[in-house]
């Protein structure tokens, strides 16, 4: 139980350290200070990894909530400033 805890709070505090990002880029609208390719690798990143989890968690019909949460979490916020690095104005497309 004290493992499970631990899991989720680490799982917590890593899918919320991007929410600044986002709400600065959302207020802003603008997203010319992010890397596109930083942000194309986090987002695969994120995407790989948590459809390894959920295949390996199928596989052995043990479930990582946390880790979902984590991983879901910061798929959107990948997509949310892919999306802002694309269509807000100001953008800059040098990877």
């Amino acid at each position: 139980m004290i493992n499970e805890t631990i899991g989720w709070i680490g799982n917590i505090l890593f899918a919320i350290c991007g929410i600044p990002q986002v709400i600065k880029t959302y207020r802003s609208k603008s997203a010319k200070d992010l890397s596109l390719l930083f942000l194309w690798l986090w987002f695969a990143g994120e995407l790989l990894t948590f459809i390894y989890i959920v295949v390996g968690d199928l596989e052995t019909t043990s479930f990582h909530f946390p880790l979902y949460f984590n991983y879901m979490v910061n798929i959107f916020m990948a997509g949310f400033l892919l999306y802002a690095k694309y269509v807000y104005p100001g953008k800059t497309m040098k990877i």
